[in-house]
């Protein structure tokens, strides 16, 4: 997923005890996904997901919440299925990926972005047929729509799923999104295609992408970099006009990755060059 969470908590918490100074408790908050007040739902879904609550009644509460139909906005969103659906990945139980399936054929674009992003933290490829389905709104047959190129779909989260699923049997639903007109769904083609075929061509798209004049398409490419862990990128990424937190999250994604091909305590000399850049940008 793109989207970094600095949500990062040890141990769920104490039912008996506050979180963080927040007067809300877990059984208040598993509670509230039931009350009748659609703001105390909402924040509910969201403090859950926030504080990775992995109890049982949290993780079958907020798949229940996915069915909501109550806390619906005049335009056709629904809120509290959004929450909901990014709190269920934040928990990593797998019996959330069926009910999050059946999410991604829900009206609201929002909430089939968030259970995309789920089912990929999850890394269930159960949810790969829906997915690929999904994807293939874009195309006509294996050609990507150009006449009239379809927006309706969360084209990238869709991709950064299949990419991390390893979905190879995709690649022909993937390839295509590489000259989508929206530079970000490139981006997670790219991603996707690097992931699945393991070619370098598809990284050193992203690294021409760290030069893009948007910043936040550079704040893409780089959470991208950082995800596939290609360590080619190392000395662009740390170069990046870009936050320096930036690079060193995307940086600690190309080291995490190293760190996995060899064993402790040795370090690669790559890990070592990655370790030397981020020395660098603190």
């Amino acid at each position: 997923m793109r989207n970094s969470s600095s949500e990062n908590f040890a141990n769920s918490p104490s039912t008996d005890n506050a979180v963080d100074g927040d007067s809300l408790t877990v059984e208040q908050a598993i509670a509230n996904l039931e009350s009748a007040d659609l703001g105390l739902r909402f924040y509910a879904a969201w403090w859950l997901g926030k504080f990775r609550v992995c109890e049982e009644a949290a993780v079958k509460g907020l798949i229940k919440a996915l069915d909501d139909e109550d806390d619906k906005t005049p335009e056709g969103g629904y809120p509290l299925r959004r929450n909901a659906a990014r709190a269920l990945g934040k928990l990593g139980d797998q019996q959330a990926v069926p009910a999050l399936i059946k999410s991604l054929e829900c009206s609201d674009f929002y909430v089939r972005e968030a259970a995309a992003q789920s089912l990929e933290m999850l890394g269930d490829p159960a949810c790969v047929p829906t997915l690929s389905k999904l994807l293939a709104f874009g195309l006509h047959g294996e050609q990507l729509l150009t006449q009239q190129p379809d927006f309706s779909q969360p084209y990238d989260a869709i991709l950064e799923a299949l990419g991390t699923l390893q979905a190879t049997e995709t690649i022909p639903l993937v390839k295509p999104f590489l000259e989508h007109p929206i530079e970000r769904v490139q981006y997670a083609a790219a991603r996707a295609m690097y992931q699945l075929t393991k070619e370098p061509g598809y990284g050193e798209r992203l690294v021409h992408a760290l030069k893009n004049d948007n910043l936040q398409l550079r704040r893409t490419a780089l959470a991208d970099l950082g995800s596939i862990g290609y360590l080619p990128a190392a000395e662009a990424i740390a170069q990046t006009l870009a936050e320096n937190s930036l690079k060193l999250i995307a940086l600690k994604g190309l080291l995490e990755h190293q760190v996995n091909q060899t064993h402790p305590p040795a370090l690669s000399a790559g890990a070592i060059k990655v370790i030397d850049l981020m020395d660098s940008l603190l």
